[in-house]
């Protein structure tokens, strides 16, 4: 529906409670009790139709006897009284209704929206334990307990989670803003509120449980922006779920895994972890630590055996330990006694003194390459915990976010642990559960920087759609669903994949042999069938046959066989192809494939016919760009064999990346591409080679742009014009502009930075610069102007910017030229064409702030349209807007 009245819901001025009673042990009594002993400030009322008063209150018997109109109600009627009541508090001016009731049928929870849609009512659940805001001291649930206010939001569509989390946490000392029980979600959902959060100062991390995505674009977009804020960490139900089924393809048999849902979280910039106490452990690491930029973790610590632990924890997670430098291990050798470790865990010996700790732990701080640094301490009788504690501090407080601490015991060791829980620094009751929150802390950077890339347009040259097209309809005349290995290679070859040549068609053994003298020895055979798509399974692939003899004999034997094998499938004959000689190949399988939920998907991994026993891949959701392409590579462990070894040279990477764009591309371009397989695809140091592909369309659409998760790269709006008796190429930005961009904005004059942003700007910091180019298509534009220099290459002349709110009710834009372009026209056009974007979008509104003193950009928005509806003059702050329909219907009359 919409973003609008959340407001209402989590952070109401009132609340209605109907079904509000005395009963013990009933949803409406729990309700009620929880809402009056929470401390919630604003007026409270129950409505009952058997009740006077409760709790010496007046209980009102209809919405219309209330004494005035409540922010929020909380249904706890039955399921047939929901719809109707849900239209009469839309009728009164409610706007956030929490549906408690539970067995609403679909015909009921259909009529419920239906009557909240005219007068844009919110309704979280049915079937939901409710909501707890407790800094308002809100908690509108049938919740055992109540939450201590703080920082965390927490949003689940597991009601007894949400309970469970609530008892966990409050043992714990750990608050929230917000706690959301989503119930059945017909109305709210996880992009929603991860849209408000993202923007209210009461939360600093989100956490959500998650069973189900129903509308993945949204959830993703939502997803993203938020993660450009604030962490947010996920955990997911069904990791052990069904997820790999019988397929005709490898890639298609992963419809639907854990490992799609995995390839969403990473690419929305979010962390996803297993279990509850990693849940709050990512959070409070997030919180305390996220600062830290350290790929390495160095250990410190008072005993080899928990120094040993830390160590193989670090092993197990992947997270690599920093060896001491020379300089470091020198100065480490004056301060610590000769028996020392010598290496990372640095061991400073149980019999330390205060001056040890404070001496190593100096020069870890000292040296950049000791990345974080892990201080592991169990309690001796030498010198008090407190006492190693308070010594330490002061170089904490000068070097924040570098130490994680595990301060191992209990009462003996409780000060120091508070001491140093207070200066900020992350603790964790294990040294595993230290060295796993930094791996995870290490994961979530990965996927931020993941964040940062956006889809863009391949720079290879345009693939040959229409001669792709034209082989999926030409199949589809003839009533096949797989194309046949020689069309496969057609369609790869028109998004240029390159691929050995099947240069024969052989009905016979005969046949075969004559092809093979053609083609020339060693040769492969394949058997040739429609309903055969994994050839190796049934003994249908020869490979390097060197002789006529061979050839013939293994054509027979391979027929026989298959007969035997497939008894009534259609054998058309055999395949004859050059064998191909690349000794130091790695053969990979590139694949596509259409998920339930997130829509079109791409694999990569290691290849060949054991590619489901090696389960050597990685998932991402298209489309990707190279940035992308190699994160998605960098997830196998063949890529540590594509790097070179012995006497095996590197790969070309780039050529495997174009591979893994071209099937991004595809799968935008052919909306009937329903599976792809490219297996075995080799790749060495000249390049790749497809040997075989199959892809197999579907009756409808299941592919296509507008099927993905994350929106394309909009190169539809990409139009050529003449300025000043130039080309011009207005376009939407792309990831890859980042260097140009930042010759653009060098060439802005500090004035004219200070008109566009209100203030002045000496150096852009490189994250901001990516936010700049790196954008969400989704809710985010910002069109380029571009011609070429004197040297040839691209230069920016100009960009006109809008973002969307999520409803798509309003879009607020902004426009910046050149210093030396100023007054040319260039403006003009950049904004004509921000508004066909924006109208073609369907948002009804444009708005934007200019400083009154910026009376040229006033001038142009006049001419588009524009009116000033609001001025701010102690700020000098214009707001300019425009109602796009009306301003098209007024350029259409004559």
């Amino acid at each position: 529906m919409t973003l609008r009245h959340l407001d209402r819901l989590l952070d109401p001025a009132s609340v209605a409670v109907f079904g509000a009673s005395d009963r013990p042990g009933s949803v409406g009594a729990t309700v009620w009790r929880n809402l009056r002993s929470g401390g919630f400030a604003g007026p409270l009322f129950a409505v009952n139709l058997r009740h006077a008063t409760l709790d010496g209150q007046p209980v009102y018997r209809h919405a219309t006897d209330l004494p005035r109109v409540p922010d929020l109600a909380v249904v706890c009627t039955p399921p047939q009284t929901v719809p109707k009541l849900v239209a009469e508090l839309g009728t009164l001016g409610t706007r956030a209704v929490i549906i408690v009731t539970a067995g609403l049928d679909a015909a009921q929870k259909q009529a419920a929206l239906a009557a909240a849609r005219p007068h844009l009512v919110r309704l979280l659940g049915p079937n939901c334990i409710g909501l707890l805001t407790p800094r308002a001291g809100l908690n509108a649930s049938f919740a055992h307990t109540g939450a201590l206010p703080g920082g965390l939001a927490f949003v689940t569509q597991s009601g007894a989670l949400l309970t469970a989390v609530l008892d966990w946490a409050g043992s714990r000392r750990i608050g929230f803003s917000h706690l959301v029980s989503l119930g059945e979600h017909c109305d709210v959902d996880f992009g929603d509120l991860l849209d408000h959060l993202a923007s209210d100062p009461h939360t600093r991390s989100i956490l959500l449980y998650i069973e189900s995505i129903e509308s993945p674009r949204k959830f993703m977009s939502a997803a993203r922006a938020a993660a450009r804020n604030k962490p947010v960490i996920v955990v997911k139900a069904g990791r052990a779920g069904h997820g790999v089924r019988a397929a005709a393809s490898h890639t298609g048999a992963l419809a639907g895994s854990d490992l799609v849902f995995d390839a969403a979280i990473r690419r929305a910039g979010m962390l996803r972890v297993d279990t509850l106490q990693e849940l709050f452990s990512a959070a409070e690491t997030l919180a305390r630590f996220r600062d830290n930029r350290a790929e390495t973790l160095t250990i410190m610590s008072n005993g080899g055996g928990a120094g040993v632990m830390a160590a193989d924890a670090a092993a197990l997670a992947g997270v690599p330990l920093q060896d001491p430098g020379p300089d470091l291990l020198r100065r480490l050798d004056e301060v610590l006694p000769s028996n020392w470790s010598r290496g990372n865990p640095v061991d400073i010996i149980g019999d330390a003194p205060v001056e040890r700790y404070v001496a190593t732990l100096s020069a870890l701080l000292d040296d950049p390459q000791a990345g974080a640094v892990l201080f592991l301490h169990a309690p001796t009788a030498i010198v008090p915990s407190s006492a190693i504690a308070q010594a330490c501090l002061p170089l904490i407080e000068a070097t924040p976010s570098r130490v994680m601490s595990c301060w191992l015991g209990d009462t003996a060791v409780a000060t120091a642990r508070h001491n140093f829980v207070s200066a900020g620094v992350p603790d964790y009751p294990t040294p595993e559960d230290a060295v796993r929150a930094f791996g995870l802390l290490r994961t979530y950077r990965h996927n931020q920087d993941t964040l940062l890339q956006a889809p863009a347009a391949s720079e290879s040259p345009p693939p040959d759609v229409a001669a792709a097209r034209a082989i999926f309809a030409s199949a589809e005349a003839r009533g096949r669903e797989w194309l046949t290995a020689q069309e496969a290679k057609q369609v790869l070859s028109a998004y240029g994949v390159p691929v050995v040549p099947t240069l024969a068609v052989a009905a016979s053994a005969e046949a075969a042999v004559q092809a093979a003298r053609s083609v020339g020895f060693p040769v492969a055979l394949k058997i040739l069938s429609p309903e055969i798509t994994h050839k190796s399974d049934v003994g249908g692939v020869r490979l390097d046959l060197r002789d006529e003899p061979s050839l013939a004999h293994a054509a027979d034997e391979m027929l026989t066989r298959v007969q035997a094998l497939r008894h009534g499938a259609r054998i058309e004959g055999f395949t004859v192809q050059p064998m191909v000689q690349r000794p130091h190949a790695v053969e990979l399988i590139v694949g596509a494939s259409i998920d339930p939920v997130f829509g079109p998907v791409i694999l990569c991994g290691q290849g060949g016919t054991a590619v489901e026993v090696n389960a050597d891949r990685a998932i991402a959701l298209p489309p990707l760009n190279r940035n992308l392409a190699a994160e998605v590579l960098s997830r196998t462990r063949v890529a540590r064999l594509l790097a070179g070894y012995r006497d095996h040279p590197p790969a070309r990477l780039d050529a495997l990346y174009d591979v893994l764009i071209a099937v991004s591309q595809m799968l935008a371009d052919l909306p009937r591409l329903a599976e792809l397989d490219i297996n075995p695809l080799c790749v060495d140091e000249t390049g790749v080679l497809g040997l075989d592909a199959r892809i197999r369309i579907a009756p409808q659409a299941v592919a296509g742009a507008d099927r993905f998760a994350i929106r394309p790269y909009p190169g539809e709006w990409a139009q050529e014009t003449t300025w000043q008796g130039q080309p011009l190429l207005l376009r939407p930005v792309r990831p890859e502009d980042g260097a140009q961009h930042r010759r653009f904005l060098e060439r802005l004059e500090p004035e004219d930075i200070r008109l566009r942003i209100f203030q002045t700007r000496s150096e852009l910091p490189p994250s901001e610069l990516a936010r700049l180019t790196q954008i969400d298509y989704e809710r985010e534009m910002a069109f380029i102007a571009v011609r070429q220099d004197a040297s040839g290459q691209p230069e920016t002349l100009g960009v006109a910017r809008s973002v969307r709110d999520p409803d798509n009710s309003e879009a607020e834009f902004a426009l910046i030229v050149r210093s030396d372009l100023k007054g040319q026209g260039l403006g003009r056009l950049l904004l004509e064409h921000l508004l066909r974007y924006t109208r073609a979008q369907g948002t009804p509104r444009l708005v934007g702030d200019v400083l009154s003193e910026n009376t040229a950009m006033l001038g142009l928005a006049r001419r588009a349209g524009f009116e000033i509806v609001t001025s701010q003059p102690p700020s000098g702050v214009v707001r300019l807007e425009l109602q796009l329909a009306q301003a098209a219907a007024a350029a259409e009359r004559p």
